[in-house]
């Protein structure tokens, strides 16, 4: 007898909501999760958001999350980018997306970790087994099924085991799934902006040669900044006291928005790309950054990550009632299928994004900012560019990322 039809390793934000689509659907779930409970339930504005495509919040409506997050949430109406250097101001050609041209309204909403965290673990209750302030240290397949020996003792039986522990997963590691990948030589300096002027929804992103700036409205007069810089530079910024700190931000910034201040705390995150070779192995199924790990140019790690969710539910759902075995070969192989193409092709077009706009040969920036001018004045180009950023351009469309049930 199992303890679960599936143990999910990892509790951030793809496990429980991977947890909560499955149990929806009758089946029995449980997520083992390292940190203690309320490790992100907390009420105060730390700064971290997401930037969630339209797929993404329908699936979060689908899982009768989305009522109680939409009046924290901010709709991104716009969006702006841009090359150019510190300083120096606008590029003369850029790139303008309006939610106003695309019949979903919308291009994505941004969401404190906050609320969405809070959301996922109170949705949890009574539905999902679990099991906070511990984590997976071991794993056996025997039996027709696979044990998971916890870091309190506990040993838990399940049919199928979900790595959604990121991108040092220990489930993908001891299945023998290697990865690949490398360094991008950036950090990531993340902070929340208070600013006189409103952002009117407009999301702005510029390219600079040390690494991509990007500028994400949230509620109210505030804005996430999402600064890649290298190593070094980054290292020397997150040194900086807070006052330092604006002073180097603002020639980046801009002054658009009028006076800046920081509304929240600093984080700074090295950045590199890692893909997993395999997403599925024996009784063992990968998601989000446990499965690809990516560059955060146009916020797309978390949604890439939902989609793995939706994918992996609805094969399993789907299997489940025929009556198959949701772990075995078979079914695991419909996972990988539907969304290893998807999910590789992406982070490699975001690392090739990357280091085009990295490079400082005046040619190729010539180059770009014409290519971003074209994109700009041809509407069928906007509007694909603009549902490949909603997550609407994935073929087949799961069903919770259309906001249906399973």
């Amino acid at each position: 007898m199992s303890d679960a039809d599936v143990l999910i390793a990892g509790g951030g934000l793809n496990g429980p909501a991977l947890a909560l689509a499955l149990a929806g659907a009758g089946l029995r779930v449980a997520v083992v999760d390292p940190r203690p409970a309320d490790a992100r339930a907390g009420g105060n504005f730390d700064g971290r958001a997401y930037a969630l495509a339209v797929a993404s919040q329908r699936l979060l409506k689908a899982l009768g999350l989305w009522a109680g997050l939409a009046g924290d949430s901010q709709p991104i109406r716009q969006v702006k980018a841009s090359q150019g250097r510190p300083g120096e101001g606008a590029a003369p050609f850029f790139l303008h997306f309006d939610s106003a041209e695309i019949e979903e309204g919308p291009v994505g909403f941004m969401l404190e970790d906050r609320f969405l965290y809070r959301a996922l673990l109170a949705a949890m209750a009574g539905k999902v087994r679990h099991l906070p302030g511990v984590s997976v240290v071991d794993q056996q397949v025997a039996g027709g099924g696979i044990e998971a020996v916890l870091s309190d003792g506990r040993r838990l039986r399940a049919r199928l085991l979900v790595g959604a522990d990121g991108r040092g997963s220990g489930v993908a590691a001891r299945a023998g799934i290697r990865r690949r990948g490398w360094d991008y030589g950036q950090t990531a300096l993340v902070a929340a902006i208070a600013h006189e002027r409103p952002h009117d929804g407009i999301a702005q992103q510029y390219f600079m040669e040390t690494g991509p700036l990007a500028i994400l409205p949230l509620p109210g007069n505030r804005s996430s900044v999402v600064w890649s810089e290298t190593h070094d530079n980054a290292r020397a910024i997150a040194a900086l006291a807070d006052d330092a700190f604006l002073d180097v931000l603002r020639p980046r910034f801009g002054d658009y928005l009028g006076r800046i201040e920081l509304a929240g705390a600093r984080f700074a995150y090295p950045l590199s790309l890692s893909l997993a070779d395999r997403y599925v192995a024996d009784r063992v199924a990968l998601v989000g950054d446990a499965a690809h790990g990516v560059h955060p140019i146009a916020g797309q790690g978390l949604n890439l990550g939902l989609r793995d969710v939706a994918a992996l539910a609805e094969v399993l759902v789907d299997a489940a009632r025929r009556g198959e075995d949701i772990g075995s070969d078979l079914v695991l192989e419909r996972y990988q299928g539907w969304r290893r193409f998807d999910a590789t092709t992406l982070a490699l077009g975001m690392d090739g994004v990357n280091r085009i706009f990295a490079s400082g040969n005046p040619v190729l920036a010539a180059a770009r900012g014409i290519g971003m001018g074209i994109v700009s004045a041809v509407p069928a180009l906007r509007r694909g560019f603009m549902r490949q950023a909603a997550g609407l351009s994935v073929d087949p469309m799961p069903r919770l990322l259309l906001g249906r049930a399973l």
